[in-house]
């Protein structure tokens, strides 16, 4: 969707079939991510009213053989890099072509944040080619299911939050190769970043349940001494995702 500010978004609307917290974790999640300094999509909350969506045929999530129309009023907005007709965006790079992703290493730091933050589901990339460059850039996105989606939990397992291509982690020795991250993840005041975000999340997205966010962001700032010991576990499994770890 193009809005006032003239840019493109990719819109996730409440009554999505995910769960309404979803909105809340893509919206608090790359926040955080930010934060540490990695690289995703600018984010915002977006407006769409009902005036737009009776208009709109297209603004209506599929339910089997039924539709449902879009719940118009606040909604999560994820920035496309550009204009969709002249900007392509892949989701998926075969290994030669990872090569020429400038800023692969922050895949590294993008398992530190999904550790943290517990993201259930693999992760999720895009790559695009800025305006002047050769090479590609990556942007890490949807993360709806940090915080085990709409269940605000965390299941903790060690294959939860890889990538699904191993190349990306090709610059990892050793656990030293995850300090920047891990160093900031200690370091930022995050009880002052958290006051300043739980403002940002509109009441609706999580049925006005403040005590229920408070507990998310408790849990949060606990969790961050384990984030060394979870990418350990994710080492030692079958699937040996760091090949150049010594």
């Amino acid at each position: 969707m193009r809005c006032s500010d003239g840019h493109y978004y990719v819109v996730k609307f409440q009554n999505n079939p995910q769960h309404p917290r979803v909105l809340v974790n893509e919206l608090l999640a790359t926040r955080l991510g930010a934060r540490l300094g990695l690289p995703a999509p600018q984010v915002a909350v977006i407006e769409v009213r009902k005036e737009l969506i009776d208009l709109t045929t297209e603004l209506a999530i599929q339910f089997g053989t039924g539709r449902v129309p879009c719940r118009h009023g606040f909604q999560f907005g994820s920035r496309y890099p550009g204009d969709p007709a002249r900007t392509p965006v892949h989701d998926f790079l075969p290994d030669e072509h990872l090569r020429e992703v400038e800023n692969l290493v922050d895949f590294a730091g993008m398992l530190v944040f999904d550790k943290w933050t517990c993201n259930t589901n693999g992760r999720q990339a895009i790559f695009f080619t800025e305006p002047g460059r050769s090479g590609f850039t990556a942007w890490m996105i949807d993360q709806g299911f940090c915080f085990n989606a709409g269940e605000w939990s965390f299941p903790d397992a060690p294959l939860r939050g890889l990538y699904a291509r191993q190349r990306v982690y090709d610059s990892v020795r050793s656990l030293q190769s995850f300090s920047p991250w891990l160093d900031r993840l200690e370091k930022i005041d995050w009880s002052s970043v958290f006051d300043d975000l739980q403002k940002e999340i509109p009441p609706e997205w999580y049925e006005d349940d403040q005590d229920a966010l408070f507990r998310l962001l408790d849990k949060l700032l606990a969790r961050r001494r384990i984030v060394p010991e979870l990418i350990l576990s994710a080492k030692k499994t079958y699937r040996q995702p760091f090949s150049n770890w010594t």
